[in-house]
């Protein structure tokens, strides 16, 4: 038989077959087509400065900005010029503001199952602003990045612009605060954030740029309509309260805790090691922001390799649950973990079923988080598998942090954390592939498969006659 024809308006023709694939399909086409689309740019003699980089390099650096990840092997202020750079940040804006919107509508997607009285919940505790329509949803949140990332902009201006000169020091200002708010990790300067480690400037700003990029848009909204609804109570008392989200709660606080919890940690590992002879402060400051910055944002204010091993591992548990729905950021997310320790709890006290903030979680969701981090867990371990085969060529082990640098390097790929302990600039090809691989599967792959999970649940399924076997 004669091969298909594309002819437009017929059956089988490119748009009609566009229109059949599924949401998950398009954003998986979108970020490849992105990807390429980027790589072939910065492969471009008008992209370096100097010598072309290598195809392998420059598609490489296109995965890591739109995956929105801040992995290198070459460094983006020196090697690449300005158009270079603006390519890098227009892939980092259109995947973070891509995975946002995705991310959203997969949220607000797995309610269409939910009964009248749940959609009213939901409509009175997490849509607080009534949205009339799709476009309407999505104009908010490029609305309110660009607002959040202008300020950013010009709060880091007032230290970038003295230092670097007006426009050097503006372009600077609002590529690092593209990055932040976006998640990203990619800096201009050769040591990344270390020479602004004493700076509370530079510090509180990328800090709520990464926090207000990792939290999600509806939690940032529905936290502006709680804030805005607090501020009406004082003049009408008598005014219903606004509440805040069961999936609002768990963000924040988690949130808060693994904020908490790292910096507290990390400053006590480090105390007489990495931070010692730093002021209290600066101390402080470092602490904190790696504790912010381990959540797939990928920004450093001090050399990791000065990092103890258990310090590395705390940062690695911290890229791996990463951000939260509907963000920028990728990782496993809060809600993850915060079912994780609710299941834990609830089971310790003979509950049968899983609860959080006095809401019961339904055993769908709590089967469904279970299904994607034993999934990253077992992606990352047959991706670090892969890495070590592929870089240990002569199967020496000389350095005994070998397998701790590159499961790092893996878990930080797969949640496009960005962070690295020096193993990204020694990748061979092999290895760079690996490591391309696992940055696109890791920010799209889990996205696509929860999305597949959510619309293809069996309601009525076979079930065969129970038998037990032995456990533990």
């Amino acid at each position: 038989m004669p091969p298909a024809q594309f002819i437009p308006g017929k059956k089988g023709s490119l748009a009609k077959r566009l229109k059949q694939l599924s949401p998950a399909q398009l954003l998986t086409l979108f970020y490849a087509l992105a990807i390429f689309l980027g790589a072939a740019l910065l492969a471009t003699p008008l992209a370096a400065r100097g010598e072309p980089v290598a195809f392998i390099d420059a598609l490489f650096t296109a995965t890591s900005a739109q995956c929105v990840t801040g992995l290198t092997v070459v460094d983006t202020g020196s090697r690449f010029s300005l158009f270079g750079q603006s390519v890098i940040l227009a892939l980092i804006q259109v995947g973070g503001l891509g995975i946002t919107t995705f991310s959203v509508y997969l949220f607000i997607y797995l309610r269409i199952g939910v009964g009248a009285k749940g959609r009213w919940i939901i409509n009175e505790t997490l849509m607080h602003t009534p949205v009339g329509s799709w476009r309407e949803l999505i104009r908010g949140i490029v609305v309110l990045t660009l607002v959040i990332e202008a300020i950013g902009t010009a709060l880091l201006a007032l230290v970038f612009v003295p230092r670097l000169g007006f426009w050097p020091g503006f372009y600077s200002a609002a590529f690092h605060s593209i990055s932040a708010f976006c998640n990203a990790g990619f800096s201009l300067f050769p040591d990344n954030l270390i020479g602004f480690r004493a700076d509370p400037l530079v510090n509180t700003t990328i800090m709520a740029l990464i926090i207000l990029g990792g939290i999600g848009f509806l939690v940032i909204r529905e936290v502006m309509a709680w804030i805005s609804g607090r501020i009406r109570n004082l003049r009408y008392p008598h005014r219903r309260n606004i509440r805040i989200s069961l999936h609002g709660k768990v963000v924040l606080v988690t949130s808060v805790f693994l904020i908490v919890f790292g910096a507290a940690l990390i400053g006590w590992l480090e105390m007489d090691n990495a931070l010692s002879g730093m002021p209290f402060m600066e101390g402080m400051w470092t602490s904190l922001f790696q504790s912010v910055s381990a959540r797939t944002a990928g920004y450093n204010t001090i050399d990791l390799n000065n990092f103890r091993s258990p310090t590395l591992f705390l940062v690695m548990f911290l890229m791996f649950v990463g951000a939260s729905p509907g963000s920028a950021g990728g990782g496993v997310k809060t809600t993850c973990l915060a079912l994780f320790f609710a299941i834990f709890y609830n089971r310790l006290k003979g509950n049968p079923h899983v609860s959080l903030f006095h809401r019961t979680i339904p055993d769908e969701q709590v089967t469904k988080a279970l299904a994607l981090v034993l999934l990253a867990a077992s992606l990352i371990g047959i991706a670090l598998f892969a890495l070590l085969i592929a870089q240990s060529t002569d199967l020496t082990h000389e350095n005994p942090r070998e397998f701790l640098a590159y499961a790092f390097e893996a878990v930080s790929a797969f949640a496009t954390a960005g962070l690295s302990i020096g193993m990204t600039a020694t990748l061979n090809p092999a290895g760079k592939w690996i490591v391309v691989l696992l940055m696109f599967v890791g920010r799209v792959g889990l996205l696509t498969l929860a999305f597949a999970v959510a619309g293809k649940v069996r309601h009525y399924s076979a079930r065969y006659a129970e038998e037990n076997v032995m456990i533990g």
